[in-house]
């Protein structure tokens, strides 16, 4: 992620972001300092991984992610755990 070799499911995650007041330095935060909380291994496009952590301000969040063929990081979806 620091070499900006990601991408975005879009505008799904950028949808989910603005609907829970994330903003992009939240899914940073959770990436650099979360932990993987589930795998989700039987899609047949590749693992995808829920990464938990807390956003800027506190909050749980969650993103969902998966690494690429093309070795970039697919972020999928993100939302606020209750």
């Amino acid at each position: 992620m620091r070499n900006g070799e990601y991408e975005f499911a879009i505008p799904h995650f950028f949808e989910e972001m603005a609907t829970d007041d994330l903003v992009f330095a939240d899914i940073e935060t959770v990436i650099a300092t979360g932990r993987i909380r589930r795998r989700f291994t039987r899609d047949p496009r590749g693992a995808r991984y829920e990464i938990v952590g807390a956003a800027t301000d506190e909050r749980e969040i969650a993103v969902i992610c998966r690494l690429k063929e093309t070795g970039k990081l697919l972020f999928i979806t993100t939302y606020v755990l209750e």
